[in-house]
């Protein structure tokens, strides 16, 4: 049984184009992202799935270069792409990140994994913030979604809808880390209030190998070095 972690990145973000490879505290924000969850111990390969469009060579000439795998798909039709990336790395369970958490553990994923493989669901959900988080599911599930439909745009766009919401699945969303009573503060990667919030939290630490605990501990006590973003409209799936 292959668990292969696919994580989607382009560079024509409409909100920061050039995200997946900016630097936060001197480091690439794609390079921190894989750094973190490279420790998972149950996962195979990671696979970062990017577009055809010339835009992102960059970003195969950076995995190329750092001996990561990659793959090359549709740009709009973000199913088909994760798809064919997990058909071309045979991957027979799916963990399926976006490029912009970057500050995801492979404690987070590899929980996500571990829950997968102790329950009977055909899909899981992990976060610890909003929108911040792992999905978990075969290859044979996420093929399924056409099965008996065409695609529509919700599943073009953001690949797993159709999987949580139709009722035809066996599902879990769950939470960790709520214990520690974490501030509503948002972590992921898509505007420039978002990459000043997310470099304050990296500059506080000698490495980027620090813990979620560790980064709570940092917002909790610094709100003023967390708070740029607060005011940000977030899109939805719409």
């Amino acid at each position: 049984m292959k668990i292969n972690i696919s994580i989607e990145a382009r560079m024509t973000s409409t909100r920061l184009p050039g995200k997946t490879l900016m630097q936060i505290n001197g480091k690439p924000a794609l390079e921190i992202m894989i750094d973190r969850i490279k420790k998972a111990k149950f996962v195979d390969e990671i696979i970062v799935a990017t577009t055809i469009n010339k835009e992102d060579d960059v970003i195969v000439d950076w995995c190329k270069q750092n001996n990561i795998n990659y793959f090359r798909g549709s740009e709009n039709n973000v199913y088909e792409r994760v798809l064919n990336t997990h058909k071309q790395y045979n991957s027979d369970i799916i963990v399926e990140l976006t490029g912009d958490c970057i500050l995801l553990d492979d404690k987070l994923v590899d929980y996500a994994i571990q829950r997968y493989l102790d329950n009977d669901y055909d899909y899981i959900s992990v976060s610890s913030l909003v929108g911040y988080g792992a999905q978990v599911y075969t290859q044979e599930v996420l093929e399924s979604v056409t099965k008996d439909r065409e695609l529509e745009y919700l599943d073009m766009e953001h690949v797993t809808p159709y999987i949580y919401t139709s009722g035809k699945y066996n599902t879990s969303k769950t939470k960790i880390y709520e214990d520690l009573n974490c501030p509503e503060v948002f972590l992921v990667l898509d505007t420039i209030e978002d990459w000043e919030v997310i470099n304050n939290v990296c500059k506080n630490f000698d490495n980027f190998d620090f813990s979620f605990e560790e980064i709570v501990d940092f917002m909790k006590n610094n709100p003023d070095k967390v708070s740029a973003n607060e005011e940000i409209r977030r899109k939805g799936l719409s």
